[in-house]
């Protein structure tokens, strides 16, 4: 019997496909539907995706690069991105050393604010002096008018008298408030720089005073030792001061002694 299949010489039912190394294929559910994991009739059959490649649709998780997915190249050393938190070519951060000229106007402006008032009361106690002196020097001829000739020491006594009391109190009281008022500045001055890295005046032309190393601002006590060290720019005919127009990071002798660099930032 052959059932009316005439490739089927023996009669019986034709057998199913073999699956791969001898096993049955799966069988799908009754009623002919196809169950999870069964192709439907005439779909397109997906390409399967390499085992850790990320599937049609799927994104990446925002940076956190998985197993498979591309990394991105890492900058040279040296090449913009690949220096220290707030060094310039980082995103986001300073993207240049301060110019010379910005630092010049930036110790005016501080000057200006700090040393001022200083200025104008060591000039009052100098004209208060001046004209005592002068007084005093009339007072001295007079004096030394009434002296017997040939008497030196009466005309001593009188110059002597005169210059006692050429200099009134007010001359040292207008210099005290003017050498309190400009230590108290220069603290003030180095606190904000210490603490932000900018004084009014480098915030006012959009530059910081940070550590290289770091990229943050020095404290209070660099700062101080800082400044001290300034005095060292003054040397030479004051090439320090000047050091920053050819210099590779725009560093003063006193920048390289502490280890800090003058960016820009945002005003």
């Amino acid at each position: 019997m052959s059932f009316g299949d005439p490739n089927n010489p023996y009669g019986q039912p034709p057998q199913a496909p073999q699956g791969p190394y001898g096993q049955q294929p799966p069988v799908p559910p009754q009623g002919g539907q196809p169950g999870y994991g069964y192709p439907q009739q005439g779909a397109p059959q997906q390409p399967q995706q390499p085992y850790g490649y990320p599937q049609q649709g799927q994104v990446p998780p925002q940076g956190q690069p998985g197993y498979g997915y591309a990394q991105q190249p890492a900058a040279p050393y040296g090449q913009p991105g690949a220096g220290m938190p707030g060094m310039p070519g980082m995103p986001g951060m300073p993207m240049g050393y301060a110019s010379w000229g910005a630092r010049v106007g930036a110790l005016l402006i501080d000057f200006l604010i700090v040393g001022l008032v200083p200025i104008i009361l060591y000039v009052i106690a100098i004209a208060v002096a001046s004209s005592s002196v002068s007084s005093a020097s009339s007072s001295a001829s007079s004096a030394a008018a009434n002296c017997p000739p040939g008497d030196y020491s009466c005309l001593n006594h009188a110059y002597e008298s005169a210059t006692t009391s050429s200099t009134p109190a007010i001359f040292f009281i207008l210099i005290g408030i003017a050498w309190l008022i400009g230590v108290s500045g220069g603290f003030f001055l180095m606190a904000k720089e210490g603490g932000t890295g900018q004084t009014p005046g480098k915030k006012a032309l959009g530059i910081k005073v940070i550590k290289e190393a770091t990229g943050q601002p020095m404290g209070f006590g660099m700062t101080f030792v800082r400044y001290i060290c300034r005095g060292l720019n003054g040397a030479l005919c004051g090439i320090g001061w000047l050091w920053p127009l050819w210099d590779e990071k725009n560093q003063t002798f006193a920048d390289k002694i502490v280890g800090t660099v003058v960016v820009e930032v945002p005003k």
